[in-house]
């Protein structure tokens, strides 16, 4: 029996069950439970190089902190190009081979890392590692839409969990690699990484990718069963008057343009949030790694229960907005920080990292939902690879924006970008509503709820 919500929809009973029990047993089933598992190991080998690697290329390569700037500025401007690559080789190839093949290129990537030393020699390659990385995230959020169906949104909830957790775990490994701090420690760590990688392949290897006909049967079904509105293609290239495919399609160009600063909560947590403390506030410098665990435990926590009321283009659509209400009211917060003493100003500083975190939870759910939707289904490859750009845009982009022009102009720099977000998240939202040929509805509840 399905228990009606108060928007109208009835909601079945696997979707009222708790994080672990969908764990087990998630949309798209035994495939879906392998990639998960795939996608915690690949992360956990991410947090080992996330924590190690400035401090690998400092103390093992003996790179100058301006070569390590350089070798990464230029590895996430190549990690771009992986996103449209992974999305026009899918629209080919089936996404399970791609995938393990990202996986083993960014293995003998790493391998090349430890035993080349000089800048000239780790630049192509870890460039090329940074390309392999984004182009696997892209092959994976493929690999959802084909496994998971029209429950894409609850599994892309399941699947930030594990990667978050995993994330911790590589994290908490890596901290005792640091602690020992040896040459032999980071190499370990290095190690750790690359075998993180063996073993999603041979995960993904394990699992069976569904025949385009069982895709376009399980749309089908969708459909008939009557979906949520603007589920179903947008457009299906030349026959319904759209163009050929994404860079043509000047409508979803606009939505991955737009998309771009509404990413821009990872700088803000990333670096801003640190920065700021230290540079402009009197809080305490022991807050920092709060701001990440404050982090993480809330995305695992309530990834899965706010995917749950975003689901479907107007939820969808109003999560945008409800992104620029938080990125607004933080950005406040943060413009605030500055005024008061050390407690009050890392009292303000742990709520603008928990605004941060719940806008992020936001982005996550609506960008990935609305980046499908708006795609026709036929070129939802090519698409959505074009879609991914706009995270790797920002992760290079948003760092240097904050830094260079938001806290170079102080409290009045936070407070007008979070102006800016909450502007163009109205924009983007009309858009979005506008392409999916949705208007205003009494039936569902007027904001995105928590909890």
């Amino acid at each position: 029996m399905r228990r009606r919500e108060k928007g109208g929809r009835a909601r079945a009973p696997e979707e009222r069950r708790g994080l672990l029990a969908q764990l087990r047993n998630p949309p798209g089933g035994r495939n879906a439970r392998i990639m998960l598992l795939a996608l915690a190991v690949d992360r956990t080998g991410s947090g080992l190089w996330a924590a190690s690697s400035v401090l690998y290329l400092t103390f093992v390569t003996h790179l100058s902190a301006q070569q390590i700037g350089v070798l990464l500025g230029v590895a996430g401007v190549a990690g771009i190009a992986g996103s449209p690559l992974a999305g026009r080789l899918a629209g080919r190839f089936p996404v399970r081979p791609l995938l393990i093949g990202c996986h083993l290129l960014r293995l003998v990537t790493l391998g090349l890392v430890l035993v080349c030393t000089g800048f000239d020699a780790l630049l192509p390659v870890v460039a090329v590692t940074y390309l392999g990385d984004r182009a696997a995230k892209t092959l994976e959020m493929l690999f959802a839409t084909r496994t998971a169906g029209e429950r894409r949104a609850a599994y892309q909830a399941l699947s930030r969990s594990a990667a978050n957790a995993g994330y911790g775990v590589g994290a908490g490994i890596a901290a005792i690699g640091l602690a020992v701090g040896t040459t032999g420690a980071y190499r370990v760590l290095i190690l750790g990484n690359a075998l993180s990688f063996v073993v999603a392949a041979v995960l993904v290897w394990r699992t069976t990718e569904p025949a385009e006909s069982v895709v376009k049967a399980a749309r089908a079904g969708g459909a008939a069963s009557g979906g949520p509105v603007g589920d179903g293609p947008v457009g299906d290239g030349p026959e319904s008057g759209r163009p050929a495919g994404p860079w043509r399609d000047r409508g979803y160009l606009r939505f991955v343009l737009l998309d771009i600063p509404m990413n821009l909560d990872d700088s803000v947590l990333a670096v801003g949030l640190p920065l700021w403390l230290v540079n402009r506030t009197s809080a305490p410098h022991a807050l920092v790694p709060a701001f990440l665990v404050i982090n993480t435990v809330l995305v695992v926590v309530l990834q899965l229960s706010v995917s749950r009321r975003a689901e479907g283009p107007r939820r969808a659509t109003r999560a945008v907005l409800l992104y620029g209400v938080l990125m607004f009211v933080c950005c406040g917060f943060l413009a605030a920080a500055t005024r008061g003493g050390t407690w009050a100003a890392g009292a303000v500083l742990l709520a603008a990292a928990l605004l941060v975190t719940l806008a992020e939870l936001m982005r996550s759910v609506s960008s990935w939902e609305l980046a499908v939707l708006l795609a026709p289904q036929d070129a939802r490859a090519a698409y959505l690879g074009v879609a991914g750009m706009a995270q790797s845009i920002q992760k290079s982009a948003g760092p240097p924006l904050l830094t260079g022009v938001v806290m170079a102009a102080g409290p009045v720099g936070w407070l007008a970008l979070g102006t800016v977000v909450a502007g163009l998240a109205v924009v983007q939202r009309r858009a979005c509503a506008r392409r999916l040929g949705i208007g205003p509805s009494r039936t569902e509840p007027a904001a995105v709820a928590i909890g």
